[in-house]
């Protein structure tokens, strides 16, 4: 027996003497290209914990996942021994119906959490636009649908966390209480961290009860954007272009008079699918007078508004082109898939940016996301030459790079090597000093996060 089989060995007793089932790492476990050495499937926290002991003494690199949906996001790993998974970690610990609150593990399947809660009457108020994903990995991403615009993303619907630091260390906070981590607030931090500081072990969430009632007001606006002419200002001062500008007028605004309005609608969507095609405008509706009160929305949005009480196909989905594989609609997918976000109070009169840029890239960009909440998916198809997708990604950033960001979610390596995924991040320094604080040893799922954290 050679000396690397035997270290081989050691670790892997060292691993299965914690009690977690642990096997070989095969292709399909690979994170964003990098294959772990195993896979470990521990069943409780306390599992967790031992695993993380084993892994502190050994200097082997960790990567969390649920259902694997959001694996190639982000950076690569610089290096990956144990991947975590958390498929076994599926219970619903407490359910408090009257409170309107939920503790759950961190493999919990949303849609099956979606399912027991609506037996109850009850809601996680997050769309995610990504099917089969888990609750670890809404927090992990940070990712949220439609109706974030009224009820915010999961940074701001948690309410207790429970974690295992990359010692071993169990800590938890907020909600049901046992030992906090003086000085933060785990749920926030973890939550959007890409599983750089700990693994996620447990949440719990303030719920809200389901609508009685729903109804979507749509409407498209048909004209295609024309070469951009320049830009002007709008009376509040805010700089707009001037490319299809009886669209971009129309959307500059109706958006805020929908957002600002009392019918208090819970999310308003756009859907671009081509720059050369229709745009539509949604508008959802959720509650008590539904109807009505998508009636008022529809007086505001014109004639070319309809109402419907179900929603338009592409509603809640990430962006993808006719005919084409939707960018972000399967983890193997090889699209670019782009977050681009800009101040909320901007985005509707500078709506067109995007567009006038792809002019510029030889580009086909499909756009969809939230107006009124000031964040934007953007899908370029597989096939993109990689020197035009870099050329877009830096045209975007350098559209906003005053008042928002662009992110690059998902890319094939060609495109990748030419671009900084995260962009500039301006509290870089401190998120490194937090890496620093909870894995000094950089053993989190390292090299995946902002600046190579």
């Amino acid at each position: 027996m050679n000396d690397d089989a035997g270290a081989e060995e050691v670790l892997t007793a060292a691993l299965t003497d914690t009690g977690v089932a642990i096997r070989p790492a095969g292709p399909d476990d690979s994170v964003a290209g990098v294959r772990p050495r195993w896979v470990a499937l521990p069943e409780a926290t306390e599992e967790i914990a031992a695993l993380m002991r084993v892994t502190s003494a050994h200097d082997l690199a960790v990567v969390t996942t649920g259902a694997g949906t959001k694996l190639h996001w982000g950076h690569p790993p610089e290096r990956c021994d144990v991947l975590i998974d958390t498929c076994c970690l599926n219970e619903i610990l407490e359910h408090e119906a009257g409170d309107l609150v939920v503790r759950v593990q961190a493999g919990v399947p949303l849609d099956a959490l979606a399912r027991a809660l609506a037996a109850k009457g009850q809601e996680l108020a997050i769309d995610v636009p990504l099917e089969g994903g888990t609750v670890g990995g809404l927090l992990a991403t940070g990712i949220a649908g439609p109706r974030r615009f009224r009820y915010g993303t999961a940074r701001d619907l948690i309410i207790g966390i429970t974690v295992v630091l990359a010692d071993g260390t169990i800590a938890k906070a907020g909600g049901k209480v046992v030992k906090n981590v003086a000085g933060y607030d785990l749920g926030k931090l973890f939550t959007g961290s890409y599983g750089t500081l700990g693994v996620i072990a447990d949440a719990t969430f303030r719920l809200h009860p389901l609508p009685t009632a729903r109804a979507w007001v749509t409407a498209t606006f048909d004209r295609p954007v024309t070469e951009t002419q320049g830009t002007r200002e709008d009376e509040k001062g805010v700089a707009f272009d001037t490319a299809s500008v009886d669209v971009a007028d129309e959307i500059r605004v109706i958006v805020p008079a929908v957002a600002e309005s009392q019918a208090e609608p819970s999310a308003i969507e756009v859907d671009w699918p081509d720059v050369n095609g229709p745009c539509v405008i949604a508008v959802l509706v959720e509650g008590a007078a539904a109807a009505e009160r998508a009636r008022a929305v529809q007086d505001m949005m014109g004639e070319k508004a309809q109402v419907a009480d179900e929603p338009p196909e592409w509603w809640g989905r990430l962006p993808g082109l006719p005919g084409l594989p939707g960018p972000a609609d399967r983890a193997g997918d090889e699209g670019v898939l782009l977050e681009f976000r800009n101040v909320a109070s901007r985005l509707p009169g500078t709506f067109v940016g995007p567009f006038s840029t792809a002019a510029t890239t030889g580009t086909r960009p499909a756009v969809r996301g939230s107006l009124a909440s000031g964040v934007l998916h953007v899908a370029l198809p597989p096939g993109t030459e990689p020197a035009a997708a870099a050329a877009f990604v830096g045209a975007l950033r350098a559209e906003c790079e005053d008042a928002g960001r662009v992110v690059v979610l998902t890319a094939p390596e060609e495109v990748a090597r030419r671009v900084d995924r995260w962009g500039h991040v301006g509290g870089l320094t401190l998120m490194r000093r937090v890496k620093d604080r909870f894995d000094p040893e950089r053993r989190m799922s390292p090299g995946r996060f902002v600046g190579g954290i």
